[in-house]
Formats: C-alpha cells, sequence, structure tokens
C-alpha cells in the first residue's frame, strides 16, 4: 500500500479522486479475475449484499484516502488513514464493554495488553508524523481522518466475510468491482482529464498494487489475530516515511526515527503477546 501512494502521488497531479478510484478498481478487477480463473474460484457469491456492504464502505474509505494523499504530504495522509487500527482497538474494547460481542467477551478482556500495544504504535506514529498540517490542510486532514475511521468498519466487514467463508480473491474482486463503479460515476460529474502516457503509465502499478494489497490485508483480518493485524498495519507508515525520505526528500528529525523504531517493538510485542496467549 505504501508503495502505491507514490504511485498515486505521481499519478495524482493528472488524474482526479474518482479517475484515481476508478482505474485502480478497473485494473484491479481485471488482475483478480485472472487470479479467479487460475485458482478454478467462481465468481458467484450466495452472500452478495455482504460484498455491496463491503464495497460501499470501502470506496467511502478509499476516495477520502486517495484525496488526502494527493493534497497532504505523503506521511500525513498515511498517517491519518492508519489510525483505523486505533479505532479498531476501540471498537473491540467499546464491544466489549457494552457485552455486544456475544462469546468473544472473555478472549477479548484479555488482550488490554495488545490493546496497549496497538495505541504504543500509534504514538510511534504521531512522534512520526509530529504536528504539520498547515493551517490550508485542515479540510484534506479532516478527510484523511475519516478516511481511518471508515476504513476500520471496511476491515471488521472483511472479517466477517472471511469468516462466512469467501475465497481471499473473490472478496477483492468484488471490492475492486464496487471501486470501478463508484470511480466511473464520479467521473461522470466531473469530467476525465486529458490522456497521456506519460502520466497513464503509474495507473497499472496502482492496480496492482492495491489489488495485491487487498489481498495480504483481507487474508490476515480473516484468519489472523485482530489486534495484531491491526498493530503490524503501522509498518506501512515506516516505509511511507521511508519513501518520503528517499524519493521526495523529506526531512525526518531524531523524533521521527525513534517514533519508527517504537512502532517495529510495539508489532514484535504485539505478536509476542498474542503467541504466548495461545
Amino acid at each position: 500500500f505504501a508503495t502505491m501512494s507514490v504511485c498515486i502521488k505521481f499519478a495524482a497531479p493528472h488524474f482526479d479522486t474518482f479517475e484515481l478510484v476508478f482505474y485502480r478498481g478497473l485494473i484491479g478487477m481485471a488482475f483478480m479475475a485472472t487470479l479467479c480463473k487460475v485458482q478454478k474460484v467462481p465468481l458467484r457469491t450466495t452472500i452478495p449484499m455482504m460484498h455491496v456492504w463491503r464495497s460501499i464502505i470501502g470506496v467511502a474509505s478509499l476516495s477520502a484516502w486517495f484525496y488526502a494523499i494527493a493534497h497532504l504530504p505523503l506521511a500525513t495522509a498515511m498517517t491519518l488513514n492508519y489510525m483505523s487500527s486505533v479505532w479498531i482497538a476501540a471498537f473491540l474494547v467499546g464491544g466489549t464493554l457494552m457485552g455486544t460481542l456475544a462469546g468473544t467477551n472473555q478472549d477479548t478482556r484479555k488482550q488490554g495488553p495488545l490493546v496497549l500495544a496497538v495505541l504504543s504504535g500509534f504514538v510511534g506514529v504521531v512522534m512520526m508524523l509530529r504536528p504539520t498540517i498547515e493551517q490550508d490542510q485542515m479540510f484534506a486532514g479532516l478527510v484523511g481522518l475519516m478516511s481511518g475511521f471508515v476504513s476500520a468498519f471496511a476491515y471488521m466487514h472483511v472479517m466477517a466475510l472471511g469468516r462466512a467463508g469467501e475465497p481471499v480473491v473473490r472478496v477483492v474482486f468484488y471490492f475492486a468491482l464496487g471501486t470501478s463503479l463508484a470511480g466511473g460515476a464520479g467521473m461522470l460529474v466531473d469530467g476525465v482529464s486529458p490522456w497521456n502516457w506519460d502520466h497513464a503509465v503509474w495507473l497499472l502499478p496502482i492496480g496492482v498494487l492495491a489489488s495485491l494489497g487487498q489481498m495480504c490485508l483481507t487474508r490476515a483480518y480473516s484468519r489472523g489475530a485482530t489486534l495484531v493485524v491491526a498493530n503490524l498495519q503501522y509498518a506501512g507508515i515506516v516505509f511511507a516515511a521511508l519513501y518520503g525520505v528517499f524519493l521526495f526528500e523529506e526531512q525526518l528529525p531524531t523524533i521521527g526515527w525513534l517514533g519508527m523504531w517504537l512502532i517495529i517493538a510495539s508489532g514484535i510485542a504485539s505478536t509476542i503477546l498474542r503467541t504466548r496467549a495461545v
């Protein structure tokens, strides 16, 4: 996803948000349809409405994230989106307190140390981010914050699809279909940018990398420990920051490097804690 964000950064000056969403979905759909054929996974599903809701939630989050990437520093946009891990931890804790996670309350109560690991990881993210949003970037910052909040709902829905027995490639295919439809609808309103192959070349890696990232994410949330996966997602901001340093000549001060190591340490800690719990 961090590598995809770099491609979006290069493509964003030449394509608007809806176009990026459309081409990302269209290329991803073709890529996933090919994988479905190779793996002999039928595209027909018995739970179409679950895919519809996953697409609606995911497209809303994706559009907000693409907008934030185009209008904020790369590391800032990534950080706001990766707040989804904090929201997921809050949902799990809140669900326990309210007694809404029937049958999982006892297990969730034992995950207090994992919640602390997630929060520690986000402290590391904040150390890397620092208050760098300028006055004229406040709206983009709010959009980026919303992308993280909505992403948390999308990831919880991905878990539900995995537990319903849906194959990873089918889940990602229908999400790509939803993004292409949403992006196409937006293009009908906003219009289409002039086509230039020198700029359009970035669209192919955006679609492929996004699909690969979605496959990893879907498999992880479907089969892994939710809080551990949420915490390990912070690695994305580490990669984004390194891209920012080496590709965009962004400066990362000492506190930023310390935050990076805190993210890595929290990821290791969450994995160890989960292993011991099992």
